[in-house]
């Protein structure tokens, strides 16, 4: 199995760093820049104009070797579907904005509906093309059993608002930590690896799609670690958001996103903070700036800092979940 995982990595590593080669300066061509916004830091504004949508790079690449053999891992089919589906919904996004230079994007309630659609073709793609179903395993609740196998629970006529409800906040999460170089690269290759460990371990085959992930991430850090030659856009950070939720729930561990995903989840409750607090006090700030890392920046930390204790804090939460499983 790790040699299958090693060679699916290698593969997913060289053929991402194969197309950024050729997409960036595609990407370049269409002018197809970021804009950074007036209110953020100030060492941001000198990114602006690095080119953007480079998430295109890795979810090409996963989307072609995971379907290639979807047929054998059928597991891996709707994480397939939340990773392409909330990819295209930030291709969309990305495309007005920068293409058709259109600055708002989609609008928010069409965003809104779009990842409601694709969240719902994700839970009809794992009733339809696995027999996984949508028990739940509870954290903790291997402590307590006597054979350490856990509690599983259905939520009934609640699974779908639930998983709705968890694709949502994933998704949007990932979006939230995407505000750095390289950051949600470096946080999402960590989950995938462990995603891959667990999916060994409960004998659910999605490991492969997982060490395709891990290997395109890698491949897409060539160009995206400190300092950035080019952006994923909501394109890729929609995906990523995708891709974790599915393959959480293919797993039936939604429940443990909150310790695997805390930085996603970090970084989305700082920016409802900020929000709820500024509006109660008037226009007082609980963070310097939200969403929370550029709190951190505004401390004085650099980005590379951010990025490691934020990628160390996921793989502390990944082996949390390991140990509560």
């Amino acid at each position: 199995m790790f040699t299958k995982f090693l060679i699916h990595l290698l593969i997913a590593f060289s053929l991402t760093a194969a197309v950024g080669y050729f997409l960036l300066p595609l990407l370049k061509k269409l002018k197809a820049r970021q804009v950074e916004r007036e209110e953020g830091p100030e060492s941001h504004k000198k990114k602006t104009g690095t080119p953007t949508m480079g998430g295109i790079m890795f979810l090409v690449v996963f989307v072609v070797m995971t379907a290639y053999e979807a047929e054998l891992y059928r597991a891996s089919i709707p994480v397939i579907v939340g990773t392409l589906g909330f990819g295209a919904v930030g291709f969309i996004d990305d495309y007005i904005k920068v293409v058709m230079k259109r600055n708002l994007g989609l609008r928010a309630w069409q965003k809104l509906l779009l990842q409601i659609i694709v969240s719902l073709a994700v839970i009809y793609s794992v009733s339809t093309f696995t027999e996984v179903g949508f028990d739940m395993l509870i954290p903790f609740s291997s402590l307590i059993t006597p054979d350490g196998a856990g509690i599983y629970v259905n939520a009934g006529i609640f699974t779908i608002p639930f998983l709705v409800f968890v694709f949502l906040g994933t998704t949007n999460g990932s979006n939230f930590t995407d505000g750095l170089d390289g950051l949600l690269s470096s946080v999402t290759v960590v989950i995938a690896v462990f995603i891959a460990i667990i999916s060994s371990s409960l004998a659910i085959n999605i490991t492969m799609s997982a060490a395709v992930m891990t290997g395109a991430l890698l491949g897409f850090l060539v160009y995206n670690h400190h300092p950035a030659k080019v952006f994923m856009g909501d394109t890729g950070s929609l995906a990523l958001g995708g891709f974790a939720a599915s393959s959480m729930i293919m797993l039936k561990m939604p429940i443990f996103l909150i310790f695997m995903g805390v930085i996603y989840f970090a970084e989305v409750l700082s920016v409802i903070i900020q929000v709820l607090y500024f509006k109660a006090t008037g226009g007082k700030r609980f963070f310097k700036m939200a969403p929370i890392h550029h709190h951190f920046e505004l401390l004085g930390w650099s980005e590379v800092k951010v990025v490691t204790v934020f990628t160390l804090v996921t793989l502390a939460g990944c082996i949390l979940t390991l140990v509560l499983m």
